[in-house]
């Protein structure tokens, strides 16, 4: 038995057509899954799967609103009819807003709250519902996976971000309290897990971290690197293997965790 075997797996993932989405997908489709695209643009999820499409055809995609439940229902009830099951469920739709971060000549009273809001509907509510709707057709089955995404900005206070980390750290919370709840009251065969990023340079933080005229690493940037024992920032396909691990079979034990893929940061004092 091939305990790390996801083949014909029906793995959707919510923010698909986002980096780190895109980047599972592609992964999970070469190693034999069924991946649906869920995103909330149609140009979005029609440009994802024309780019997996030329890994392998096991891929579908669907427009679809992660912080409306009637969407949601209504795809979820799309997926059941043409697959007849969901095995895994991967929480990629997250982000930030300027207005959420504190700018370097502000403070914590500069913050805009309806950014702050929008940002903690988009990263908590935005992985709870898909949760609940996708979560109830795993029960029906007794088995499935969920898998939410956390941050290095749940463990600890990261400067300026405090919408993300807010609502990061609910997400671990989130996280251990509905493994509990899964599995004292429909068994063991469902399970719910999340990683944690450690600092990749992607859209929304590149300006934080690199110097656009320069292409050198800001301070905070630098900041970064020296509390990052590997001395670097992570790639996208490195949270692979973690992602792989988590819907398979090998971790069949494993719930309620949060998995730091980081570099060694969150265990370096800094000193």
């Amino acid at each position: 038995m091939n305990l790390f075997s996801i083949e014909d797996k029906v793995i959707l993932i919510t923010g698909g057509g986002g980096i780190l989405g895109g980047e599972m997908a592609n992964y999970l489709l070469a190693n034999g899954a069924n991946v649906v695209i869920l995103d909330y643009k149609e140009d979005i999820v029609n440009t994802a799967i024309a780019q997996l499409k030329k890994i392998g055809d096991k891929v579908t995609g669907f427009v679809c609103n992660a912080l409306d439940k009637e969407s949601l229902v209504e795809i979820s009830n799309k997926i059941i009819a043409e697959h007849g099951k969901i095995d895994i469920l991967i929480n990629a739709a997250g982000g930030n807003m300027p207005g959420a971060t504190i700018g370097e000549d502000q403070t914590i009273f500069d913050v805009n709250l309806d950014h702050f809001k929008k940002v903690v509907d988009l990263n908590l509510f935005g992985s709870i519902l898909p949760a609940l709707v996708f979560g109830k057709e795993m029960v029906k089955n007794n088995k499935g996976v969920i898998i939410n995404i956390s941050s290095m900005t749940a463990q600890s206070a990261i400067t300026r971000v405090v919408g993300y980390s807010a609502s990061k750290a609910a997400i671990d919370n989130f996280t251990k309290w509905l493994s509990v709840e899964l599995a004292t009251k429909f068994g063991d065969g469902i399970r719910v897990n999340a990683i944690a990023p450690g600092f990749f340079i992607g859209n929304q933080n590149r300006n934080l971290l690199v110097d656009q005229e320069t292409g050198k690493f800001t301070e905070r940037g630098d900041t970064i690197i020296r509390n990052t024992p590997m001395k670097r920032f992570g790639e996208t396909n490195e949270l692979n293997g973690t992602i792989h691990y988590l819907c398979a079979d090998a971790s069949k034990f494993v719930t309620g965790v949060v998995v730091p893929i980081d570099g060694g940061f969150s265990a370096f004092s800094g000193v």
